[in-house]
Formats: structure tokens, sequence, C-alpha cells
């Protein structure tokens, strides 16, 4: 019996007019040069200049006087230097100092793809059968620097899909460091960083047991005076707080569409991207729900899985994962608790998949191994597509497998309900392989997801196209547990 797969006409493509405004540095020199020019303009040829910067721009980003503001105010160390008190400029001359040192980044420029989906919160005002979701995205840009990015879609009783219309604006949101960080762990993920061991000691040393980001920050501030004349060591100091950005909270204005929030990398160790978010709805002890994804910081080249939750879509709260299990790409969290613990796939060693037992939602030690490649289509690697879903025939966890020409397909496993360990059912041909329509695009011949729903009797896989763009499939599910066990009892 071969399962039918319906690909979706629906393809979601990048837009390269999603455009946000970001801070534009080009180091001190240049930046005190260009102050001192604007800072010689006279009133006429500031206001004649801000002018029309205000009418144009003001169509593009919501508030965009508040961004030059902002931008602005990030230069209160060269405004000091040279003798100039900020609060003293005249309102245009900041928006202008503002202008100079801001520039649009298109953040879906380059690609649009490895799609997660899930339950929208609001589920009112729906017929039968239809279903709200949210779906998020690996968006890359310029410098293929990756951030998460969302759409709101609607299925309707016969599983069509109906991605919505996207928001005027792009909005970054409010970062607030008001972590409070274990020094045991904090100094454990410094030495994975591999951040200087004598800084760690130091650290080691100054730190409390539990401590604010501003009294670490007092700290490295101390050490940089006492050891200003050596750049290397200075270099590690700033890895330490660059370390402490990834604990934050991020806070979207409540005036926001969900399409016009985009989770753009804040902290060092995630300059190079936020790489593929696998959502999920968690379902907690007392029935109340919560939404977690983790995701891969990358700074160019060490990996640092993440953790980010949110009830809302509004806040969100994103901390390091930590642990033996916590390492490399693919972690994928359990829906909700088996038998009182946490419970995540990995893949710590870049080619196997793993399972991992925790207490702690962002400890994850002691990784099980679940599964090797075994099939022609995955025997370079295999890793999770998403997290997996419950059904009461077991767990349907969603793969990729690398073979051939580096080609990715998607395959299926079923895991055991009390036992996820245990596979008792899978795929031995992939699910979906990529066709004469799907294999071009910015990395050739993959296709891959990060996550999909069941609706309606079908299993609906939103996935990548090729890394470039994303489309859907779905597959009838009682098909597919029955394929799934027929499998199992074939040995």
């Amino acid at each position: 019996m071969r399962l039918h797969i319906e690909r979706k006409s629906v393809k979601v493509n990048p837009d390269t007019k999603r455009v946000i405004a970001r801070f534009f540095f080009n180091g001190e020199e240049r930046a005190l040069e260009v102050i001192k020019k604007v800072l010689q303009f006279s009133d006429e040829k500031i206001f004649s200049l801000v002018s029309p910067i205000l009418q144009e721009y003001s169509k593009r980003h919501r508030n965009i006087t508040k961004i030059l503001n902002r931008h602005c105010k990030k230069l209160k160390k060269q405004l000091t230097i040279l003798n100039v008190d900020l609060e003293d400029l005249h309102p245009y001359t900041k928006l202008l100092i503002g202008a100079y040192f801001t520039h649009e980044y298109s953040i879906e420029s380059a690609a649009f793809f490895n799609p997660s989906i899930i339950d929208d919160p609001d589920q009112t005002d729906l017929v039968e059968g239809e279903k709200r979701v949210i779906i998020s995205f690996r968006a890359v840009g310029e410098g293929h620097i990756s951030s998460i990015v969302f759409r709101r879609a609607l299925i309707d009783a016969k599983n069509n899909i109906s991605v919505l219309p996207v928001g005027n604006y792009v909005d970054e949101a409010e970062v607030i460091r008001n972590a409070i960080y274990v020094k045991k762990m904090f100094l454990k993920k410094a030495a994975y960083a591999q951040i200087d061991p004598l800084v760690l000691e130091e650290m080691e040393s100054k730190l409390d047991d539990k401590f604010e980001y501003t009294s670490l920050s007092n700290i490295i501030k101390d050490s940089k005076t006492l050891h200003k004349e050596n750049p290397s060591r200075l270099i590690e100091y700033d890895k330490v707080l660059w370390l402490s950005d990834t604990y934050h909270t991020i806070s979207f204005s409540k005036d926001t569409d969900l399409s016009d929030r985009v989770i753009f990398p804040i902290s060092e160790f995630e300059r190079k991207g936020i790489e593929d978010a696998r959502f999920v709805k968690f379902i907690k002890d007392d029935g109340k729900v919560s939404y977690y994804a983790t995701y891969t910081a990358f700074d160019g080249s060490l990996i640092i899985p993440k953790l980010v939750q949110t009830e809302d879509f509004y806040e969100f709260k994103v901390i390091p994962l930590y642990g033996d299990g916590a390492q490399n790409k693919n972690l994928a969290l359990f829906p909700r608790k088996i038998n009182g613990k946490y419970v995540m796939m990995s893949r710590i060693d870049g080619w196997n998949n793993y399972l991992m037992f925790s207490d702690k939602i962002n400890v994850w030690e002691n990784p099980i191994l679940l599964k090797q490649p075994r099939y022609d289509w995955d025997l370079v690697q295999i890793g999770n597509c998403g997290s997996p879903i419950e059904t009461d025939k077991g767990w349907i966890l969603m793969t990729h497998g690398v073979g051939p020409m580096r080609r990715y397909c998607i395959g299926v496993s079923l895991l055991d309900l009390e036992d996820p360990s245990k596979e008792i059912g899978h795929l031995k041909e992939p699910l979906i392989i990529p066709n004469g329509d799907e294999r071009e695009g910015y990395v050739p011949n993959v296709v891959y997801s990060c996550g999909s729903i069941i609706s309606n009797g079908e299993l609906i896989i939103p996935y990548g196209l090729s890394d470039y763009s994303s489309s859907f499939a779905t597959v009838n599910l009682e098909l597919l547990l029955n394929k799934l066990m027929d499998n199992h009892s074939e040995g």
C-alpha cells in the first residue's frame, strides 16, 4: 500500500519589502566625523534633510521618529567625546544623527523556509472543522542572517490552507534583561562557549551563586579597567557579557499584528542567525497551555541551543539549554511530560537521533540513542522535523534523512506512548521526496519541516522547499498509522 501525499498549491515566498530599521555603525572614527559634520549644519539644512526622510520612511516603519531617536541615543559615548550633551540637541538634529546611523535590513530577501505549525490560541468565531494556526518560519536576509517570523493561517473543513496577508510593518521587540543567573550553570555554558578559563576562574570568585545582569556588568566593567592593556583579555570579558545576553525577555507592542513581529538575533552568540525554531503547544500538568520553541543560535562557529517560551506571542522569555544533551542542532520538545518527565529529541553527534528525559526543562543530560541511519535515503544523517505528535497509536515523529547528492527527504517514525525510547513503527521509504518543482532553490534538493499538525483526520506538514520558500502537504492519518504499524509487524 502506497500512501497518497497531497501537495497543496499554496506557496509562501520571501518578500523583499519586509524590512526593519537597524542601528548602523561603521566604527568610532567614522562615527565621530559624521557627527561633527552634522553638528556644523544650519537649522535650515537639518530640517531640509530630516523632513523628506520622515515623509518617506514613515510609510515603511511604524513610528520612524522613535527608531531614529533610539539610534541617536546609542551614540551618547561619541557625543560625550565631542563635548556634546545629548539632551541639549535640537529634536531635528537628533533625528538626523539617528538617520545617519540607521539602515534598512530586508529580513526575507534571501529565503523563507523551515516552518513549524501550532494551534492559534484564538479559535473563536469559526465554523465546524475550521482551525486557526500560527506558522513560524526561518527568514534569511543579507549576510545569511536568520530570524524567526510568523504568519497566521486558516485551515477549513477540507484542510484547504489560507495564509493570511501580512501587516504593513515589521517590528523588532524591546529587549528586557531581567534574568536571575545561576552561577554554576552560567559558567558551565561559558566553558562550552570556549571563554578563557582564567576569566571564568575570576568570575567564579567574584559572582554570587545567583546574580543579576547589573552585577555581572559592574564586575566586567571593573575587570576591564584592571586589564585595559590586554586586548585579548578584554575580548574574553566581552564574551561573558555576550553570553549573558542569551538570557532575556523580549516584548512586542500590543498594537502589532503577529506577522509584524520578528525575533531577530540579539546577542553576539547568535549574530549569524536564529535557526529552525520548532514551536510546540505544551500542555502542563495542571492543563494550562504554554508555547515553547527550541532553536539554534549561531555566531559563525559555535552553536548554542536555546529555548523560548510564550503565552501570548507578544512576550517571549529566552534562555539557553544546558547539559551534555543540549549540544548541536535538532532539539525538539514533546508536547507534554511523560511519566513526570520532560522529554526532548536531540542529535548530539549531528548524525543520529537521541532521546532525553529531564526534571527541568532547561537541563538535559544522558541522551539515549534512539535511531541510526538505516536506509539508502538517510545514510548520511537523520534528525527530527519538529516535536512529536500524540495519537492514540503512539507518538508520530517526523524525521529527515540525508542521502546521495545531499538530498533531504522527510520520513516518519512511531514511538511508544508511555516509553518513547521504543520505536514501534517507521516508514521504510520517505514520505516526501523533493520533486522537480521543489528541488531548485537556495540549497537544492532539500525538503525540511520544523513541525506538523493534525486536522480533520489528516496530518498537515508545512515544509521548506530547497531552503528558499515553503509549502504544505497532507496525508490521511489513519492510513499513515496503519502503514507505520504494518512495518512494525513486518520487523
